[in-house]
């Protein structure tokens, strides 16, 4: 999912666009699929860039979900089953929050809920990082693990006090608001029952994201949460992982207004979601080049076993750029290449 306080980069489209061409051929095979992309209206990044602005933070979801929602359709992804909100979900969070205290995985402490990680003891199973590791992640990414209200350093907030100019609801262990990590376990029970199939996203949720909402959710309802899990490794730009704290971003929608958005795509899909990879100043020129090569090859002759291959080629790990050399290939042999092409989300 994502948290809608900034425009769509290119590091956020790599992920949603390998979902796209997965869930692409997962209903090609025939399989009926439940795709939840869920929206955190409710997290710190949100407020702090609302605060910032001087606007509601609901209206500033609001605007930039609009605008990552126009990405994703300039970029073709299939529409999804459901884009459930945080702030839809506080009643069902309240009640998650309430199983996991009542099946005793969790405690109140300094007008805080928090998950014990000691009642879980396959906790960093997800990740299969250190202790150590886990508390310097925490650390980096939002944990608060010196917090003294805490057993442990890697215990989670279920909920906690709002801030003054941040929403609040009441709850029985007072007024507050979610964590972060408990919202998305709640949304998909939700919307997808007590375990999913595939789950995933960005490489960089892990830990704690991941770690935590497995824990959590297996907590609430004693079954396991997930079978596959799926991420996507990080963009790197000028040598670092995009980051809006370096400013070394490349927005889709700025990319749109110079390249046809199938480049953009392209692009996109040109790097194995497992391997990290560089964004450069070739990437769109050479994404054009190969769009317009494709599109000459219409008209040319059919070549029912390069479907066959380029199917294999997903079915192996989601080989995408293996499929787009052996698109090249057969556009080089005078083959036209419209159904494969389409099957990765590229109309020519």
């Amino acid at each position: 999912g994502i948290t809608p306080y900034d425009a769509t980069h290119i590091g956020h489209a790599a992920t949603f666009i390998v979902y796209d061409v997965l869930q692409r051929r997962l209903l090609d095979i025939g399989h009926e699929v439940r795709c939840v992309r869920n929206v955190t209206d409710v997290d710190d990044p949100l407020f702090a860039k609302a605060r910032q602005l001087g606007v509601h933070y609901l209206d500033l979801a609001a605007g930039e979900e609009a605008r990552f929602e126009r990405d994703m359709a300039a970029l073709n992804a299939l529409p999804v089953h459901s884009t459930p909100r945080a702030s839809s979900a506080i009643p069902d969070i309240r009640g998650f929050i309430g199983m996991v205290l009542d099946r005793g995985y969790a405690y109140e402490s300094g007008g805080s809920v928090y998950f014990d990680v000691s009642k879980f003891p396959s906790f960093g199973s997800v990740s299969h990082y250190s202790r150590e590791q886990m508390i310097a992640f925490a650390r980096e990414r939002g944990g608060d693990v010196d917090n003294p209200a805490k057993r442990d350093p890697l215990d989670f907030v279920l909920w906690h006090p709002s801030a003054p100019d941040e929403p609040s609801w009441e709850a029985m262990w007072g007024p507050g608001r979610p964590g972060w990590h408990i919202e998305c376990s709640a949304l998909a029970l939700r919307e997808l029952g007590e375990t999913i199939d595939l789950h995933g996203g960005g490489s960089d949720l892990i830990f704690p994201h991941h770690e935590c909402e497995r824990a959590q959710s297996e907590a609430a309802t004693g079954v396991p949460f997930v079978r596959h899990w799926m991420h996507v490794a990080m963009v790197f730009k000028d040598g670092h992982k995009m980051s809006k704290s370096l400013g070394n971003l490349v927005f889709v929608d700025a990319l749109r207004k110079e390249w046809d958005p199938r480049s953009i795509r392209l692009a996109l899909l040109a790097h194995h979601y497992r391997t990290e990879w560089e964004w450069t100043d070739r990437d769109m020129p050479e994404a054009a080049a190969r769009l317009a090569s494709w599109s000459g090859s219409v008209g040319g002759r059919r070549e029912v076993q390069l479907l066959d291959d380029v199917r294999a080629h997903l079915d192996d790990d989601l080989d995408v750029p293996g499929c787009l050399v052996l698109i090249d290939r057969a556009v080089a042999r005078g083959v036209d290449v419209t159904d494969v092409s389409r099957l990765l989300g590229v109309d020519i």
